[in-house]
């Protein structure tokens, strides 16, 4: 028989139960330092080792392709290919490892993401080419790549949620926003890694075993999260949420069934969102260089340059924001935030048609505007409530960047090859979506709260 919560609960235990603190106040310090910890260095090596393979993507395809028949279109393909797959196997993970850690708890898909993602890496690392077993051997790294992307679609949604539902909620935007800044770093810190790695050794060393040297490392970063996996605990929250459980007698249906009974608005809000940040990041951190040498007389050399520049600045400006976002003010801040970074962004493209002679310093404010995507992460875990967080959450999120990650760079390149200004009108519409949802955020009568429990829980 199934049962629905009554308009309040009858159980004095459960007399808070739609929303909960995630954390009590008095947790030491040393405490929520840990959490952090490993949550911003979790973040940065994961990170390491997903974007790993778009630094070796022309290694990859050179030892796992046939080339005897292949045109250089082909092998471009194969690349983009390769890296869009570990993007559109990750909202089959999330439907997978979301309803795990909704039903299961944090702490241990957290563990089971990390472990999925050290052995797809180790795995990589170990795959005999295609000079040794040929066809076998795209056909393994194509299965390594969904087993990669499947355990990577839990993994920065688990990580905002982790650290949300264990620390004080007033200090939940700048927290999430140290979660994206390592993520961030991740990605500087691959370039710079393999800066040195082509650097050591010589090409012919590079492809045939250097790129393997590569992985492994990648996996062994990974044993170090998981060591640091031993001293966490459960996160407060979810405890709440099985103590309710327990006392009202329910065993609740699957969180996918409840999520899609009618939470189709939250479901599109958090995809939107999610879109945002995918967006601004793939665009500004990722493929504007490629964008831009389209059109505009520019050494690619120098563009990467300005490009890590950006990156760093982007670190920087995803921390600033998510302070000026840590006074219950997201909404406010989204708004100003976004209407600055279509600013900077007709400023750059005007300094790149004068000649680029300041591209470093507006690349450097660019990426400092798109910082504003530090603080959305804190909005979206705010949306589900927690027996649904982490499903609704890991959907939302990878069927956005599964959209955005597959499509975007094909369409903007096509785009632009034909008005230089495309990257410029994109970001502006990303930045109007991102002042609308910011009005909306501001309008809310109150957005502090972080739910609990979904009104509509079945027994």
């Amino acid at each position: 028989m199934k049962k629905r919560f009554a308009s309040k609960p009858t159980h004095a235990a459960a007399a808070n139960i739609y929303l909960m603190p995630p954390m009590p106040e008095h947790k030491s310090n040393e405490h929520q330092h840990r959490i952090m910890l490993f949550a911003m260095l979790s973040r940065a090596i994961t990170t390491f080792d997903f974007v790993l393979y778009l630094f070796m993507a022309d290694i990859m395809i050179a030892n796992f392709f046939s080339h005897h028949e292949s045109s250089s279109i082909i092998s471009q393909i194969e690349i983009i290919g390769l890296f869009a797959v570990g993007y559109l196997s990750r909202p089959i993970g999330a439907i997978l490892l979301g309803q795990y850690a909704d039903i299961k708890g944090r702490k241990s898909a957290l563990f089971l993401s990390i472990l999925l993602i050290t052995i797809s890496t180790l795995f990589i690392a170990c795959l005999p080419t295609y000079a040794m077993v040929g066809i076998i051997a795209p056909i393994l790294l194509l299965m390594s790549r969904i087993l990669q992307g499947m355990a990577f679609s839990v993994y920065a949604p688990l990580t905002w949620t982790f650290v949300a539902e264990h620390l004080p909620t007033r200090q939940i935007s700048i927290n999430c926003s140290y979660i994206t800044a390592s993520f961030i770093a991740g990605v500087l810190f691959s370039m710079l890694f393999f800066m040195i790695l082509i650097g050591s050794m010589s090409q012919a060393s590079l492809y045939t075993y250097g790129w393997r040297i590569a992985f492994v490392i990648a996996a062994l970063l990974n044993l170090i999260i998981l060591w640091l996996w031993r001293y966490l605990s459960e996160t407060p929250t979810f405890l709440q949420y099985q103590q309710i459980l327990s006392i009202e007698k329910i065993t609740p249906t699957l969180p996918i069934k409840r999520l899609f009974k009618n939470r189709y608005n939250d479901i599109f809000l958090a995809i939107i969102l999610s879109s945002i940040i995918s967006s601004l990041f793939i665009v500004i951190g990722l493929i504007l260089p490629d964008l831009i040498i389209l059109h505009f007389s520019l050494d690619k050399d120098f563009l990467n340059v300005a490009n890590a520049i950006g990156i760093f600045f982007m670190l920087l400006g995803c921390i600033f924001y998510g302070l000026l976002a840590n006074y219950n003010n997201a909404g406010k801040v989204m708004m100003f935030g976004s209407l600055l970074l279509i600013l900077q962004t007709f400023a750059f493209f005007y300094q790149l048609e004068s000649g680029g002679d300041f591209i470093l310093i507006m690349y450097a404010l660019l990426g400092f505007c798109t910082g504003i995507i530090g603080i959305i992460p804190a909005i979206i875990v705010r949306i589900f409530p927690t027996d649904i967080r982490l499903t609704g959450l890991c959907l939302s999120y990878n069927i956005a960047y599964a959209l955005v990650g597959s499509a975007l760079p094909f369409a903007l390149a096509y785009a632009t090859e034909h008005v230089s200004f495309t990257p410029a009108l994109y970001v502006t519409f990303i930045g109007l979506i991102g002042i609308i949802i910011g009005l909306y955020l501001a309008r809310l009568p109150d957005f502090k709260d972080i739910p609990c429990l979904s009104t509509d829980l079945l027994d």
